[in-house]
């Protein structure tokens, strides 16, 4: 009998890798100008992307769901077969996942509201006189604490973390201009209404779509092959240029 159990374990080994690889994929986003949810689907131009990435893999078994950013963030840190984006790509995120392509480049700016003329922002240093407005366990937040900001106020997503400039619960959100643009039009607010005192130049960053840790490496290898052609066909910056 104990001579059985090292034979037993590599079956159950073998049964669960095979399980593991047989599993669909987990595709996991938040609300952006790049993923949303219209008449009941995820898509935008980042959805579509990832969409067509994983279907010129072959690896058309995956479902498209979307959270607020901690817990996408959460679910694809901890469970394996998991694909998330638009994910900015950082040295404390490096080693925690298996990144597949460059979606694109954004820089975030400071906005206020145009109505609040006492607002000045020429540096980092004059931003952390204000509350600043920030999503949970975003890459944002986390600059900022490292710059030294104190004054932040979390939301668990991007249009709660804009209703509180609206309502003057705080006085800054840092946001690129595409996402700025799109949550005005979702809000009914006039793009104009908002002014961009601050380009946060310092963390301009890349967005990836990254697979979780414990998903195969076939399977990122797959995806990544399937990305570099569109992006070598220029379908990639295309679609994430797209408005809608």
């Amino acid at each position: 009998m104990l001579r059985r159990l090292p034979f037993l374990a590599v079956l159950l080994l073998a049964v669960f890798c095979l399980k593991s690889q047989a599993q669909g994929i987990e595709v996991v986003t938040e609300d952006s100008s790049y993923s949303y949810l219209r008449d009941g689907k995820v898509t935008g131009p980042g959805s579509r992307l990832v969409e067509e990435t994983l279907n010129g893999a072959g690896l058309t078994d995956y479902h498209v769901a979307l959270y607020p950013w901690a817990r996408a963030y959460d679910i694809a840190l901890l469970e394996p077969n998991v694909l998330i984006y638009p994910i900015v790509r950082t040295p404390d995120r490096e080693a925690h996942f298996k990144w597949v392509g460059e979606m694109a480049r954004v820089t975030s700016l400071f906005y206020k509201l145009r109505e609040q003329t006492g607002i000045t922002v020429q540096s980092l240093e004059d931003a952390k006189r204000y509350s600043v407005g920030v999503v949970r366990d975003d890459s944002r937040q986390t600059y900022l604490q490292q710059q030294g900001f104190t004054r932040m106020v979390v939301s668990a997503n991007n249009m709660g973390n804009f209703h509180k400039l609206l309502n003057g619960q705080v006085q800054l959100v840092a946001m690129p201009e595409r996402d700025a643009r799109l949550i005005c039009a979702d809000a009914n607010i006039a793009f104009s209404d908002l002014e961009a005192v601050y380009s946060l130049d310092g963390m301009a960053t890349s967005l990836y779509m990254a697979f979780s840790l414990s998903t195969p490496d076939d399977t990122v290898t797959k995806a990544s092959a399937a990305f570099d052609q569109l992006k070598a066909s220029g379908l990639v910056a295309r679609r994430m240029n797209e408005e809608h």
